[in-house]
């Protein structure tokens, strides 16, 4: 048997193990896979039902931080078209063996297939009892900065405290200051520097952002950004740290971006890594919708974003799609 028999693909927060032959009665488990802090296993057995089970592989880390897992597995199956049997949603379920999550698929199931696991979140037990907390809310690029320096940073710009400069939004105003934007952007240092109309009538005009977003694009730079603000306004933040040159901002929008692709973003998220350049996300988009198949789960979605979408972009899908046929 191959050694890819055994192996899981993954991407962003999806894993999938493709099943090429399974015999009437048979055991088989996975190689490890990465996802979150743990390695993970699946296995199968296969008698009078179909066993899958899901688990992570145990090391010191497991026994002293066992994963408290959410997440969505299928069974897609080849043979009919393309079928999927799914389990109903596990939530914040503790993972410490491979008998705490077993499903017995009930259905016959012959030809190829892929079990398939989509992990919602990934939390551990708080080390001072308190609620568990997800692992990649903790990755947040705030937590290395100093804390004392940038709740002075956010207190001047929360309390308009000697404010020099006004931005105008789409629909509202907020007050910052010169030479914290200028050291934080090439961009706004040159307009600083300058006789231009914003350093004249210090005003500038950023129609292309709401308030709202306004607001999250200066709590970043200001380092006082919240994380549930920073993940409702990433794309926002993606567009304005590239037309202001934050390089920082816009690697953090892009890790970000990575880590929840799903069927109801990947198309609008492969639009924006192709327009800002950028590969890890186009790559992982690409993947979510070719080599792991959903993007025959949004037929419709995917026929309007043919309408708009750029030319060579569709080219790049199409050429993935040929290519991922030529190998199955």
């Amino acid at each position: 048997m191959s050694e890819s028999a055994y192996r899981v693909e993954t991407t962003s927060r999806l894993a999938q193990w493709r099943i090429e032959n399974l015999a009437t009665c048979t055991y088989r488990k996975s190689d490890p896979f990465k996802m979150g802090k743990w390695n993970w296993h699946l296995s199968l057995e296969k008698n009078r039902t179909l066993i899958i089970k899901l688990y992570p592989e145990i090391s010191n880390l497991t026994r002293e931080n066992p994963p408290i897992a959410s997440f969505v597995i299928r069974l897609l199956c080849s043979s009919g078209g393309r079928k999927a049997l799914i389990h109903p949603e596990i939530a914040d379920k503790q993972l410490k063996s491979n008998e705490d999550f077993v499903w017995a698929v009930e259905v016959p199931v012959t030809g190829k297939f892929i079990i398939e696991v989509e992990f919602i979140d990934l939390k551990i037990a708080s080390p001072e009892g308190e609620e568990p907390y997800s692992i990649w809310a903790e990755e947040f690029p705030q937590k290395q900065s100093n804390a004392r320096a940038l709740t002075s940073l956010g207190r001047m710009l929360s309390e308009g405290i000697h404010t020099d400069i006004v931005i105008n939004a789409s629909n509202g105003s907020i007050g910052a200051h010169r030479a914290v934007l200028a050291t934080r952007s090439p961009v706004f240092r040159s307009m600083f520097s300058h006789n231009l109309k914003e350093n004249e009538l210090s005003t500038i005009e950023i129609s292309d952002l709401s308030i709202e977003a306004c607001q999250a694009f200066l709590s970043y730079i200001y380092g006082n950004i919240q994380h549930k603000e920073f993940l409702a306004q990433r794309l926002a933040l993606l567009r304005a740290a590239d037309k202001y040159d934050i390089l920082d901002l816009k690697v953090a929008c892009h890790e970000s971006l990575l880590e929840d692709i799903d069927t109801k973003n990947v198309l609008e998220r492969l639009q924006y890594a192709s327009l800002y350049q950028l590969p890890r996300l186009k790559t992982c988009c690409m993947q979510y919708l070719v080599k792991f198949g959903k993007i025959f789960d949004i037929r419709d979605d995917f026929d309007s974003f043919l309408q708009f979408a750029d030319r060579e972009l569709i080219a790049e899908i199409f050429n993935e799609v040929l290519a991922s046929w030529k190998g199955f």
